[in-house]
């Protein structure tokens, strides 16, 4: 049986709308913010699946992601089809100028490593990784919006 746990984080990115989406909506891209994701393929046969490479500490693990609705400056939802268990979804709201960007991410562990870990840690532990990963993306839109 497997237990699924849910984080959502949220940051405000003092860029357009516009940019943001074209960052995110470019999977290969996220490495560049997200710590823990080593690398991001999107399957050449068919651009709706991409493959993810989780790496930390020695630890790796892979998945097989499906789009499962993607809305132009608003959402791109995803659930794994193959691999480690998860889904979730990048929302975005424009403030003029501005940008909103949550991020929502639900993951299934089995439940004997539910059991042996305390899923309040695990939780603290992914919410400040996403935290951070959203951090890094800020600084990088502003980066990227600099550049331009």
């Amino acid at each position: 049986m497997t237990n699924w746990l849910e984080h959502s984080v949220e940051i405000e990115v003092k860029v357009p709308i516009d940019l943001v989406w074209n960052l995110w909506s470019d999977l290969e891209q996220m490495p560049r913010w997200m710590k823990w994701i080593d690398s991001v393929e999107i399957l050449p046969e068919n651009p709706e699946l991409s493959r993810w490479t989780l790496a930390s500490s020695g630890f790796e693990f892979k998945w097989l992601s499906r789009i499962v609705k993607i809305i132009p400056h608003q959402i791109i939802q995803w659930e794994s089809v193959d691999g480690l268990p998860n889904k979730g979804a990048i929302r975005f709201y424009d403030r003029h100028g501005s940008s909103i960007v949550r991020l929502t991410v639900a993951y299934g562990i089995p439940g004997w490593l539910g059991r042996l870990m305390d899923n309040l840690f695990l939780g603290q532990i992914v919410e400040s990784t996403i935290q951070a990963d959203l951090e890094r993306f800020r600084a990088y839109a502003m980066k990227v919006k600099e550049n331009k």
